[in-house]
């Protein structure tokens, strides 16, 4: 069985100018005592969820951006950017169920692990963090063309800045992301979010697999990602029952992890 799914959505570059200036310190404070109605809001996603839960080792970890009197902004960039930067990308290292603590030990995982600790430390600090799971328009090496369905669901974080906005940050590409990732859906974790969730029922053996492919409808929106730009995302499911902080602009000489 052979499931295809094609949807065209439209993206636009995110606001992020101005946003966040506002000391850590102080918006932890008004996470803990709400007055306005969009930060009471908000504080559902400071507490423990199941992929997700503050501790004492989470908090060590990211007090270190927390530097007195940083802006939120400050504190979530250079904590995305430890995270990119201190712990390795292996697809082998980790399960779905892998605890949080023990990605945080071992150092080693995918995006959904490192949004998971990122979730972790900025929770564990006072801070409201969603988790964000979607798709990311990745690039072929120079010189050669894009595989069809190479592109895969990604996961990112999503950090309160106060009055209401909210500040998306990739720590697996060290990124702020922009229209080349696709938001599905957020919640407090990948158990809020996941991609894909059923039940099947039927004898034999299934062996799942599945390929995404994110291309842009606008030929010239690879070149110029400024404005509003249109993409494609087709997912085919197929089951076989017999056997430094940037902004992600496509113009990276990598293709982004996913």
């Amino acid at each position: 069985m052979i499931v295809c799914a094609t949807s065209e959505v439209d993206r636009t570059t995110p606001r992020t100018v101005g946003l966040g200036q506002v000391s850590w310190e102080e918006l932890v404070r008004k996470v803990a005592s709400p007055q306005a109605p969009e930060t009471r809001l908000a504080t559902q996603f400071a507490f423990d969820s199941r992929y997700s839960k503050k501790s004492q080792q989470a908090y060590d970890y990211a007090v270190k951006s927390f530097v007195p009197g940083r802006s939120v902004m400050g504190c979530a960039a250079d904590l995305t950017r430890r995270i990119f930067e201190e712990f390795e990308y292996d697809p082998q290292a980790t399960q779905v169920s892998t605890p949080t603590l023990a990605v945080l030990e071992g150092r080693r995982g995918v995006c959904q692990d490192f949004a998971h600790v990122q979730i972790a430390c900025l929770r564990s600090m006072g801070i409201p963090c969603r988790y964000v799971s979607g798709y990311l328009l990745t690039h072929a090496p120079a010189g050669k063309a894009k595989l069809v369905g190479s592109d895969a669901s990604h996961a990112w974080v999503s950090v309160y800045m106060g009055q209401g906005t909210w500040v998306d940050f990739d720590p697996t590409n060290n990124l702020i992301p922009s229209v080349e990732h696709i938001t599905i859906g957020w919640g407090r974790d990948y158990g809020d979010v996941c991609p894909i969730q059923g039940v099947l029922i039927g004898g034999g053996a299934t062996v799942l697999t599945v390929s995404v492919d994110v291309r842009h409808l606008d030929p010239l929106a690879s070149q110029n990602n400024s404005a509003g730009n249109s993409a494609m995302i087709q997912n085919s499911n197929s089951r076989d029952a017999n056997s430094q902080m940037q902004t992600n602009s496509g113009n990276s000489p990598e293709s982004p992890k996913n």
